[in-house]
């Protein structure tokens, strides 16, 4: 039905986005991920969307990439993962993220999002083990036991699991680079946001 929206931000909330599109302001649930590319009121965006139809309610979902809606609309064949519980899981976890926890069949990582216990972290992995393309038996991690240990130590330090999985991202990926570095330079990209 809805496909797309292009308009204009009028109003941030904590888990959507008021899009003004010519007279009407249309409510769309975001993940936090666009919630930290729009930069205010009146910042133009463009989102795909899923409109998620119950009984008595329609609401809108919103998202920067035609990836974030696809991984949405796996997530909601999973028995028990409901629009929140999906949006929370990309909320909390880059798609990579998600594509790796797959890959490697670790709930773990999948229950540390909010809503998600260990049964759903099983069904998920199990759903969307056939539905992701390009996982392979034994394909290459996405992330290095390094990369786990300097989001550990970021979220020890008490940032998020997103902002860790941002800051690594930002950082040079050079094998030969020490951990404490890589640290560092992690906590310097937070720094300047």
């Amino acid at each position: 039905m809805i496909a797309r929206l292009i308009g204009t931000v009028a109003a941030v909330k904590p888990d959507r986005l008021i899009v003004q599109v010519g007279g009407l302001g249309i409510s769309v649930y975001v993940p936090a991920s666009v919630l930290r590319e729009v930069d205010g009121v009146g910042t133009p965006v463009e989102l795909v969307t899923h409109l998620h139809v119950r009984e008595n309610e329609l609401a809108l979902y919103g998202f920067l990439t035609e990836e974030e809606l696809a991984l949405f609309e796996a997530l909601l064949g999973v028995s028990g993962v409901g629009p929140k519980v999906a949006l929370s899981i990309l909320s909390t976890l880059s798609p990579d993220a998600l594509r790796q926890a797959v890959a490697r069949d670790e709930p773990g990582i999948l229950t540390r999002v909010p809503g998600v216990g260990p049964k759903t972290a099983r069904a998920i992995l199990f759903h969307l083990r056939e539905r992701l393309p390009g996982l392979e038996a034994g394909a290459a991690p996405l992330l290095t036991d390094q990369d786990a240990e300097v989001i550990g130590a970021l979220t020890a330090l008490g940032f998020s699991l997103v902002e860790a999985q941002t800051a690594l991202q930002n950082t040079p990926r050079d094998p030969d680079l020490p951990l404490e570095e890589r640290i560092r330079l992690a906590l310097a990209y937070l720094g300047q946001r």
